[in-house]
């Protein structure tokens, strides 16, 4: 169970629950892909690590229009 970052203050950052949940997995994925070091040497997990990402300002979410 994620604690820190808190799920409703992640969710008002993005705006959207759907965006948010997108939006860290896409930023799991990346790390899981390129960034696998990092992660074992910090000893974090993917998902945790993207939505600390998230609420820290460092990655955000990019909306298109139609």
């Amino acid at each position: 169970m994620m604690i820190d970052p808190p799920i409703d203050k992640l969710v008002d950052k993005v705006g959207c629950k759907y965006a948010l949940v997108s939006l860290v997995t896409r930023r799991a994925r990346f790390l899981l892909d390129k960034k696998a070091e990092m992660l074992e040497a910090e000893n974090a997990r993917a998902v945790s690590y993207a939505a600390q990402e998230v609420y820290g300002g460092k990655v955000e979410a990019q909306y298109e229009d139609d």
